[in-house]
């Protein structure tokens, strides 16, 4: 595994099986270009909690891409604790203690988005944000932890997961309460 580009370590390995799953039949023709975009610095990406923004630039052509990942579920956070007291530094060894109590500190996205005309949740920026996220991690692998969450949820939290709503459904508003009127103003 050490002459893999991306994913040398099991946890940057993770995130390279986000672009290539196992469950895979044939082969995907973006891979490559996804690669080579990632290899060659055209990912400009910021991570901000669990949110990767990414602006990737190939030829003349740009593109903005949007990751966003779930949130480890408090078993795993919890389980981490036990299994990893210590996450200053993390080993391959220590991912495969994980794996084998069964916990997967994998990452799961839970949206994606570009603004490229491809209109797929497989597009070949999206891919390259995940090779160039599987490069950042096998240099740093508290990073898969951190844009998870783990750091922001201390393991004697709560057991009830806390989510932010993304979106506030519009039956959800007050018309009176949303633009200031109040009931008396009306009459």
């Amino acid at each position: 595994m050490a002459n893999n580009e991306f994913g040398y370590t099991a946890w940057g390995m993770d995130w390279v099986r986000l672009a290539e799953p196992l469950r895979q039949t044939r082969p995907d023709p973006l891979l490559p270009r996804a690669r080579s975009i990632a290899r060659n610095t055209g990912v400009q990406a910021t991570i901000e909690g669990r949110i990767v923004r990414a602006t990737i630039h190939r030829g003349g052509q740009a593109s903005v891409t949007h990751l966003e990942l779930a949130p480890l579920p408090r078993p795993a956070v919890t389980a981490i604790a036990e299994i990893i007291p210590d996450t200053t530094v993390l080993t391959d060894e220590m991912h495969r203690a994980l794996v084998g109590a069964g916990t997967s500190p994998a990452p799961k996205p839970a949206g994606t988005d570009c603004s490229c005309s491809a209109r797929t949740a497989r597009c070949v920026h999206v891919l390259a944000v995940y090779y160039d996220m599987a490069r950042r991690v096998d240099e740093n692998p508290r990073l898969t932890l951190e844009i998870q969450g783990y750091f922001q949820a201390a393991p004697e939290d709560s057991t009830v997961p806390v989510e932010s709503a993304r979106w506030t459904p519009i039956n959800a508003l007050d018309t009176a309460d949303y633009f200031g009127v109040s009931a008396t103003a009306v009459r």
